[in-house]
């Protein structure tokens, strides 16, 4: 027996126990995952494997039979693993008006369709009544492709009511309507649409028929469709409502900015999200998983339900086997709980993180004798076997192993694209982060796309995954527009959604329900610790393998009032500071001032302050504390990457404290983590050398190595050889016997090293040791004037799929190559080829024209343009110009 919310098409209740079910998530196998490019990772278009029937096969109801390998696979007719490519055909006839992957058996049934609904929609700015009505004209309205985010079209003006913490962009209303046709004859199956995330209060209608209404932005959600479809043409519309401003503290977008999808299924089918893979234990030579997989039957008679589940490895082998059979009542569902046992199982790490697929194949007949099996669905889930404890002494233990987090924080903006970020932006961008020596993300403070989670899964990231900014106590920069005005209807379902969809990622450690909410003290909301405790629940309940936490940024506040609560404390499972160096002690012993009362909670640093442009003294004694303790889970800092928005000054379109600007280019902090993250031999000098300054004036030059010691020249001339020690090198085996590292040179307690070098135009080189050994050198020269322009480009081959990107960087470098950090020269671009000018940017935040000029001035030398490919093949020549300096060409390919 089932009961339904108001809104029927958007979730439906189990009465036991109560929960939303209805569509699934993509989920891309093995071999639609492709590196290109110096190893970045790409997904290619969805498609699900074809499965063989299991004509005779004899079942008890609810019995279960385990089995591993091609042993088990051979009993089975017909039962393919991964790899062999698409069907040939497919049963269910292809739905025009989106790119259709197939699922379905060879025999007697249809199986799962999952398509792209990105493409083929037309949009206006503005409200547009009766834009609901199927024969509303909207002949006159922009094409656009999904994702889409109207906001980063700008213009940018101070006037704008979404303000500083909005980015000063234009928001208000948006409608979007897109014209489809489904098969003419549809019975036994069903149609749903999911939206990855729409920004903000989104109502959906098909055919003039209301789905549902959405709040919250950063969410996924679904609707059914099937009860409205009609033969021929079918309008969906979309009107996004983001006009109730401000309602973000950074910026956040408007419009469709994130994935849609079609999907054509079976009445019997896995439900959203509808498999929980839980890795009960993890080791080199074995592994068990508990598979708890839902599966509905929304037909019209009660079916006899197979369900098997199959690991996949990422060649294509099936690893492990389960099955099991139920009987399942027509408009009822039922979760078959199974598990594997996986025999030298490749365990997910940060270094190495190995994917396995779970394949679900759900077969039906029409109870005991009736007619032969078939495949009605195949669902596949992308998993890594590994296990995550966070342990109150040792910090998180991933496969037992001690692992520190070396986090930062991010935004889900990417620049100039605005909301709307295509998946290579992200590979570049999680790219040379890694390369900085990170391996864990905050999701600052939203749950972020699908598709940026399973980059996490796949480059191996740690993810603390946040879900809100505000609880009920409103912030005041975005009251009464913020979450706090919908939190009460809607945060149970939320969370769900989210949990739902993320639970499966192995990147995915732990939940943070909030950061930086007024509950957390009196002031804001006397029973905030209650609230917390009842998002828990959700939590755990949904997720009983991770622990939840809170960026509590009031741990010690001397206010009266305004001090996070015992009570609240108490409520978390994992103690999140932020900016925990604030008050009193704080500055020196952090979170150790918290050991005797909560000891036996595990702590991390949810968010503390980043190395900025210049220098920081408090964020290397934050680092040499976390570093040093055991108990210290971790430490995300604040930013991995600047970001639009939650600024105060309408000369500035962003916040500008990451280690990477806006371009993705590195700013002097960034090889502050990178000498403190990264083994591999490094050196980085500032500031440049081509300083305004008279001759003979000191400068401070300051280096970030991961060297024993660095010695610095100046025309060949020594300054002398520095070192610094962390952690500090005691005595080993026995008395008075220490390591060659006690030998090197120690100058500083400080992880950087600084000399004060009078300053004269030339050469400054620094060599850097291990031990005695030359490990690199690194030379820091002043440059002549500005003399052309130089190219390159990140890709050699981009994929003709309307949504892969190339990233072209221009430089402003001398007669001799070398980059002048202080040319600011204005670049024109010019493309030709089959890909769209998506806009340049240059990093500078007081830089407030419009993106998609072709023109703009460099800044510190450099400037980044994103061109994306079209749907055809062919070459693409990119020109770059500047007056007075040499140009330059750059060639790339577009290709299917």
């Amino acid at each position: 027996m089932r009961s339904r919310c108001r809104c029927r098409a958007e979730e439906t209740l189990a009465v036991e126990p109560a929960r939303p079910t209805g569509l699934l998530r993509p989920h891309l196998c093995s071999s639609c995952r492709y590196r290109r490019g110096g190893g970045s990772i790409h997904a290619a278009q969805a498609h699900v494997i074809q499965s063989g029937s299991r004509e005779g096969s004899r079942f008890m109801s609810d019995q279960t039979v385990g089995t591993k390998g091609a042993t088990r696979r051979q009993l089975l007719r017909g039962g393919a693993g991964l790899g062999m490519g698409l069907l040939a055909a497919g049963v269910v006839p292809e739905i025009t008006g989106a790119s259709v992957a197939r699922a379905a058996d060879d025999a007697t049934q249809e199986g799962r369709q999952r398509a792209t609904f990105d493409f083929g929609w037309k949009f206006v700015r503005g409200d547009q009544d009766g834009a609901q009505d199927p024969a509303f004209d909207d002949a006159g309205w922009q094409d656009v492709d999904l994702p889409h985010d109207w906001s980063i079209e700008g213009p940018l003006s101070a006037s704008e009511p979404s303000g500083g913490p909005g980015g000063w962009v234009p928001t208000g209303i948006g409608w979007y309507r897109k014209r489809f046709t489904v098969p003419s004859s549809r019975p036994g199956h069903r149609f749903v649409i999911d939206f990855d995330g729409a920004y903000q209060r989104s109502t959906v209608w098909i055919n003039g028929h209301e789905l549902g209404h959405r709040p919250y932005g950063y969410v996924p959600f679904a609707y059914d469709l099937t009860p409205h479809l009609v033969d021929g043409d079918n309008v969906i519309a979309v009107r996004v409502d983001n006009s109730r401003q401000p309602n973000s503290r950074w910026y956040s977008g408007s419009g469709i900015y994130r994935h849609t999808w079609l999907t054509a299924m079976h009445d019997v089918h896995v439900g959203q999200w509808g498999t929980q893979v839980i890795v009960e234990h993890a080791a080199a030579e074995t592994a068990t998983l508990q598979i708890r997989t839902r599966v509905q039957n929304e037909g019209s008679r009660p079916l006899q339900v197979f369900l098997q589940t199959d690991l996949v490895d990422a060649e294509g082998r099936t690893v492990a086997t389960v099955e099991s059979s139920k009987t399942i009542p027509h408009g009822n569902e039922h979760t078959f709980r199974q598990q594997l046992d996986v025999d030298d199982p490749e365990l997910w790490t940060v270094d190495d993180p190995v994917m396995y697929t779970v394949k679900s194949t759900v077969r039906t007949r029409p109870g005991p004798g009736g007619e032969a099996l078939g495949v009605v669905d195949v669902y596949l889930t992308p998993i890594g076997i590994r296990t995550a404890v966070f342990d109150a002494d040792r910090g998180l233990l991933i496969n037992g192993q001690q692992v520190k987090m070396n986090g930062v924080n991010l935004h889900h903006d990417g620049g100039l694209v605005g909301a709307a970020v295509p998946e290579g932006v992200w590979v570049r961008r999680l790219g040379i982060l890694k390369e900085m020596g990170c391996n864990a993300v905050r999701t600052g403070h939203t749950p972020f796309a699908t598709e940026v989670l399973d980059l996490f899964d796949r480059m191996g990231f740690l993810v603390m995954n946040e879900v809100f900014d505000e609880w009920k106590a409103p912030k005041p920069q975005v009251a009464p527009n913020g979450y706090s005005a919908y939190f009460e209807e809607w945060f149970e379902r939320d969370v769900v959604n989210v949990v739902h969809r993320d639970r499966n990622h192995p990147s995915v450690v732990m939940w943070s329900a909030g950061n930086e909410v007024a509950d957390q003290s009196p002031e804001g909301d006397p029973n905030g610790h209650v609230t917390l405790r009842r998002l828990n629940e959700v939590f755990h309940r949904e997720d009983p393998t991770r622990l939840v936490t809170v960026g509590c940024d009031r741990m010690g506040h001397e206010r009266p009032g305004a001090a996070t609560t015992d009570e609240f404390i108490a409520e978390m499972d994992i103690i999140g500071y932020n900016y925990c160096n604030r008050w009193r002690n704080r500055a020196h012993l952090y979170m150790e001032v918290d050991r005797e009362k909560w000891g036996h909670k595990p702590m991390v640093g949810s968010e503390s302050s980043s190395m900025t442009t210049n220098h920081s003294l408090d964020v290397e004694n934050q680092y040499k504390f976390i570093s040093t303790r055991d108990y210290a889970s971790g430490d995300f800092m604040w930013t991995g990457v600047d970001y639009l928005g939650e600024t105060s000054s309408p000369n500035s379109r962003g916040f500008g404290g990451g280690v990477l600007n806006l371009c993705g280019f590195k700013k002097n902090g960034y090889h502050f983590y990178q000498s403190q993250w990264t083994e591999e031999p490094m050196l980085y000098l500032f500031p440049h050398w081509n300083q305004n300054v008279p001759v003979g004036r000191l400068v401070s030059v300051r280096c970030f190595t991961n060297c024993d010691s660095v010695e610095l020249f100046l025309h060949g001339r020594s300054l002398g050889v520095k070192g610094y020690w962390h952690p500090a090198i005691g005595m080993i085996e026995s008395f008075g016997n220490y390591p060659p590292e006690r030998s090197t040179p120690r100058t500083t307690s400080d992880l950087s090293l600084v000399w004060d070098v009078p300053y004269e135009p030339g050469t400054l080189r620094a060599v850097g040791r291990k031990l005695n050994d030359v490990a690199v050198t690194t030379e820091l020269s002043t440059t002549s004037a500005p003399a052309a322009v130089r190219l390159s480009v990140d890709r050699d081959e981009i994929t003709a799929d309307r949504r892969d990107v190339a990233h072209v960087v221009a430089e402003i470098v001398d007669a001799d190559g070398l980059v002048v950090p202080t040319a600011s020269n204005r670049v024109t671009w010019s493309v030709s080829g089959p890909v769209t000018y998506l806009g340049s940017d240059n990093g500078n935040m007081s830089d407030l024209q419009d993106y998609r000029l072709t023109e703009r001035n460099a800044f510190q030398g450099r400037l980044l343009a994103i061109l994306q490919a079209q749907d055809e093949s062919g070459e693409v020549t990119v020109s770059a110009t500047a007056p007075g300096l040499a140009g330059a060409t750059a060639q790339f390919r577009v290709d299917g």
